[in-house]
């Protein structure tokens, strides 16, 4: 990686190294030929012999944390937290159960724990990349962006791997760098990472940033490549199944989200299903979908995992439980102030009628410079309605030129939105 690749406003936010330092051996250690369930079978086996083994109690609550992740059962979450605090208890300056209970809270939405315990992990072994992971990335769901990139370029520095370039990629999309987060997002697949998944998430993530300015054929690449090297991939069906709607094919568009739902439910390719079937005018089928929504909502609750922000966005678009959704975006946004929990509060405040609240929320959720189609829709709606029909027009306008297909609810009424302006007709917008 060399600066020549950041845009020139992000060239001070990170000066990459131009060698590879990785840990060699390091790599070799991880990448032994143990799937999760065979290594959590090795360390219930070691704990079955002694319960107090500090590392077989920390490993294997990491291992449930990667079982969640390719589950999607938050269950999970529960087995882990009990095994980390275990070995906390059995050793309190092990920073890699630290560490884990850090990841575990922002797999929970529980941010500011998410940075009490990178910061403690930190603070027990201060040469550990993975401790600036957990303390940027809840850097960046609390709102400090510029404490966060400070992070990032830490870990970067100190390790340069896929985990810290898909963090590179994240921060750079923030800021509106599109064509640098695609180029640091493919250096974390080509870097590759010690578990089967994690690497094709990664590919997964270069599909979406793809689809997002509507390069189409290269996000139906990524995400092929996903499915191909991680066989039954839900994020990868769940990518084709977008592509697929984006051009229209909506029989391939449905069965590849039925596939990716079948294997996980995961409640935003859930509410993708039930919205291609809304569009589709087959309110039954959607309404099922939105059922099981409420059905997922209960499920996380119960495993601890805090989902007020993603339920204020449903319940939003969906125009149901309003003045509920109201309280819980601003209950969501008063725990993590960043621009997509302000950008949720202002959409909510929107449709509740609450546009004076909306406006400073909207300004403060574009302040980066993120390039995100739906948050320029969100905008030109706040401004339409506030008779700003110049602002309005400009924003979407910025929608439609990123991405046309930008979500299945509003895509193809903003295109007729926007003719209809150009026009000189000012419609109703429901």
């Amino acid at each position: 990686f060399s600066g020549t690749l950041l845009a020139p406003s992000l060239r001070e936010k990170f000066s990459l190294p131009t060698s590879d330092s990785y840990d060699v051996e390091t790599a070799r250690a991880v990448t032994r030929a143990n799937t999760t369930d065979s290594f959590i079978q090795l360390q219930q086996a070691k704990l079955n012999k002694n319960s107090a083994d500090v590392k077989a109690n920390e490993y294997l609550g990491i291992a449930f944390l990667q079982k969640a992740r390719e589950t999607g059962d938050p269950g999970y979450y529960t087995k882990a937290e009990g095994l980390l605090q275990r070995a906390l208890a059995l050793n309190p300056r092990d920073a890699n159960a630290m560490n884990a209970l850090g990841s575990l809270a922002l797999s929970r939405h529980e941010f500011s724990q998410a940075l009490d315990w990178g910061e403690r992990a930190r603070a027990n072994n201060p040469y550990d990349a993975h401790n600036y992971a957990v303390i940027g990335d809840a850097q960046i769901e609390l709102g400090r962006y510029d404490e966060a990139v400070q992070t990032f370029q830490t870990m970067v520095d100190m390790r340069p791997d896929l985990s810290s370039y898909a963090r590179v990629s994240y921060a750079r999309e923030l800021y509106g760098d599109l064509d640098g987060a695609i180029r640091a997002m493919q250096q974390a697949v080509d870097a590759g990472g010690p578990n089967a998944e994690n690497t094709n998430w990664s590919r997964v993530q270069l599909g979406n940033l793809y689809f997002n300015r509507n390069q189409l054929d290269q996000a139906e690449q990524a995400y092929q490549q996903a499915l191909y090297a991680y066989p039954n991939y839900v994020h990868a069906l769940a990518g084709l199944g977008k592509v697929r709607a984006a051009q229209n094919k909506y029989d391939q568009a449905l069965d590849y989200y039925h596939q990716a739902i079948e294997i996980i439910p995961l409640p935003e390719y859930v509410i993708a299903l039930g919205d291609l079937y809304a569009h589709l005018g087959k309110s039954q089928d959607a309404a099922r979908m939105y059922d099981l929504v409420r059905f997922e909502e209960d499920l996380y609750r119960s495993n601890g995992v805090d989902v007020d922000l993603e339920l204020a966005l449903f319940d939003a678009d969906h125009a149901q439980n309003l003045d509920q959704a109201l309280t819980r975006a601003r209950a969501a946004y008063a725990k993590r102030p960043s621009i997509h929990a302000a950008d949720v509060l202002a959409w909510t405040s929107l449709r509740t009628g609450h546009s004076d609240e909306a406006q400073s929320l909207m300004h403060e959720a574009l302040r980066l410079g993120t390039q995100d189609a739906l948050m320029y829709y969100h905008a030109a709606r706040l401004a339409y309605q506030l008779n700003d029909v110049q602002t309005a027009t400009a924003q979407l306008q910025k929608t439609l030129a990123l991405n046309p297909h930008f979500s299945i609810l509003y895509a193809e009424a903003a295109a007729q939105w926007l003719d209809a302006l150009r026009n000189g007709q000012h419609p109703l917008i429901p």
